[in-house]
């Protein structure tokens, strides 16, 4: 078993590679972090009973509860929008001032609105601004001020979550009777009707603050993150907010997570040592192993300590070390009665993003994000390796078919297959993966591609999906490193565990696959399901059209 490994270097003061140093997705200037600037919603089904292709001012009707609704997000500050796919322009069946008129109507009875989108097209004429594309989330973001990333788009279909995720922002499926099942199952946020949605969207907001006003800076501050790659980025905005109310920062984490640790923000020393409770193949408990451990962050002489976990882990076993260690303020999420062990036992909802999840723990604690930082995944810049000279310029996709659990990862009979579609349509595409994966890279890139399966670390990998066009990937360490970058994600997403806590964050997304299968929410390591019909069925062709949806053309350009 490996002992703990400490390597003290500062890094506050270092430059990070994050959504606002890409061109065209930067943040607009805001003091105040928080989730949401702007609230998105669809008008049919949504806020008024869905009449098919309706001129009539008169048989517009509000779903139940929706000015009330309406009402609580305007007092909380938020500006309200409203995006439409409006094809019966297209068709002939209502004029431009029928619509409008229903409009007004609209407005007498829920309340003006800040912005109305609407799409005049029908399917057939390819515009890029009828839902499911994100042309609509992205002028109602410019209409209003904001970026896409911090609006949230509530709507009754497929098409509407779709939209949000295509353009960076959350989505809220409120369904109805024609909103079919693998529509629900596919989206990451479900809610039974539009209160139900804004209760949770005002609960979200609010769970980033502090109940109180940051007071005077810690002097050291601990915090745990214990597990993987892609569960360490997740964490770094919960990371930045304690860094922000603490003089000195200090992370322990396991060897898993130790390559992503490196590249957070935020951070001035890191502590290394497995927690056999957390490790999916754990060793023994050592007791000599935990006896060092003890006195190692006893030495830290940490004020508190925040210890995240994921949502099936439990904090009480390392809470129990660290009041034997003498750090007096511990806080942590808990179900489970922690007795003495915590200070502060903070729990959340199932569903939350992970992002937000470690954020609201931070919240919790007192801490917040910086002024003018957004709650958005980060890296830094100087801890990234150099990319290769020879991979030619920026605008490549990213296809990375493997994860660490195989459950998760793209057959590579269809990454290969993927590989082949997205060369002939003119993408310059680069196949990644670790040293274990050299087969599958191999064979991947053999059907169209270079073959980087072995020739980089994780920094170095950060380094090469931060120039990239998108990434197409599955659940795994890769997308989180294109969400820290900004870069658009095909998410090729095994719905072992909900894409709503697991999904790229606050990136323009594309999510393939089959959510409905019996693998859904097992956590299985190992494909439970013969056959991987999650992915197995995605036609490359999906692939090559989600990239056109996120604006990335053939030759890498966006």
């Amino acid at each position: 078993m490996r002992q703990d490994q400490g390597e003290p270097y500062q890094r506050r003061s270092a430059g990070v590679y994050a959504v606002a140093d890409r061109a065209g997705s930067g943040s607009v200037a805001n003091p105040r972090p928080v989730l949401y600037d702007a609230v998105l919603l669809d008008r049919d089904g949504t806020l008024i009973e869905d009449v098919p292709y309706n001129g009539d001012p008169e048989k517009v009707r509000p779903v139940p509860g929706a000015r009330a609704a309406l009402d609580r997000l305007r007092a909380a500050g938020l500006r309200l929008a409203v995006v439409t796919n409006q094809s019966g322009l297209a068709r002939g069946y209502f004029t431009g001032e029928q619509m409008r008129a229903v409009h007004a109507r609209v407005e007498d009875l829920l309340g003006r609105f800040d912005a109305w989108l609407v799409c005049p097209h029908d399917d057939a004429d390819g515009c890029d601004c009828r839902k499911p594309a994100p042309g609509l989330v992205h002028a109602a973001a410019r209409e209003l001020g904001t970026t896409a990333s911090r609006c949230v788009l509530v709507g009754d279909i497929g098409r509407d979550v779709a939209a949000a995720l295509a353009a960076g922002a959350a989505g809220v499926l409120v369904p109805t009777p024609v909103t079919r099942p693998e529509e629900i199952a596919a989206a990451g946020w479900v809610a039974t009707d539009l209160p139900a949605a804004v209760d949770e969207i005002l609960r979200r907001q609010q769970a980033v603050q502090p109940p109180t006003p940051p007071g005077v800076p810690v002097r050291t501050a601990l915090v745990v993150r214990s597990d993987s790659a892609g569960d360490m980025l997740v964490t770094g905005p919960a990371i930045r907010a304690v860094a922000a109310g603490a003089q000195r920062v200090v992370l322990l984490c396991g060897p898993r997570g130790r390559a992503a640790a490196d590249l957070l923000p935020g951070v001035d020393e890191i502590i290394e040592h497995p927690l056999p409770w957390i490790d999916p193949t754990p060793a023994p408990v050592d007791p000599e192993a935990m006896r060092s451990l003890t006195a190692r962050l006893s030495a830290v002489d940490a004020d508190e300590a925040v210890v995240f976990t994921s949502f099936h882990q439990s904090a009480l076993p390392l809470a129990l070390l660290l009041r034997m260690a003498g750090i007096g303020r511990i806080a942590a999420i808990s179900d489970d009665y922690p007795g003495s062990l915590l200070d502060i036992r903070h729990r959340v909802p199932v569903g939350v993003p992970e992002p937000e999840r470690a954020l609201s723990l931070a919240a919790a604690a007192g801490h917040r994000l910086p002024d003018g930082d957004e709650p958005v995944l980060r890296l830094r810049r100087d801890a990234m390796a150099p990319r290769p000279a020879d991979l030619g310029e920026p605008g490549y996709v990213v296809l990375h078919p493997g994860s660490a659990a195989s459950s998760r990862a793209c057959p590579p009979e269809l990454a290969t297959r993927i590989a082949g579609a997205l060369t002939a349509a003119g993408h310059r595409v680069l196949v990644t993966g670790g040293s274990d994966e050299r087969a599958v890279t191999a064979r991947v890139a053999a059907a169209g591609g270079t073959d980087l399966g072995g020739r980089t670390d994780l920094a170095g990998l950060a380094a090469i999906v931060a120039d990239a066009g998108a990434v197409v990937v599955g659940n795994t360490g890769p997308a989180h490193l294109a969400a820290a970058a900004g870069v658009p994600v095909v998410s090729l997403f095994a719905p072992t565990v909900p894409f709503g806590q697991w999904g790229p964050y606050r990136v323009p997304t594309v999510r393939l696959g089959d959510a409905a299968t019996a693998c859904r929410d097992t956590r299985a390591a190992s494909c439970p399901v013969p056959g991987h019909p999650c992915l197995s069925g995605i036609d490359p062709d999906e692939v090559v059209d989600a990239l056109r949806t996120l604006a990335v053309g053939g030759g890498g350009g966006r």
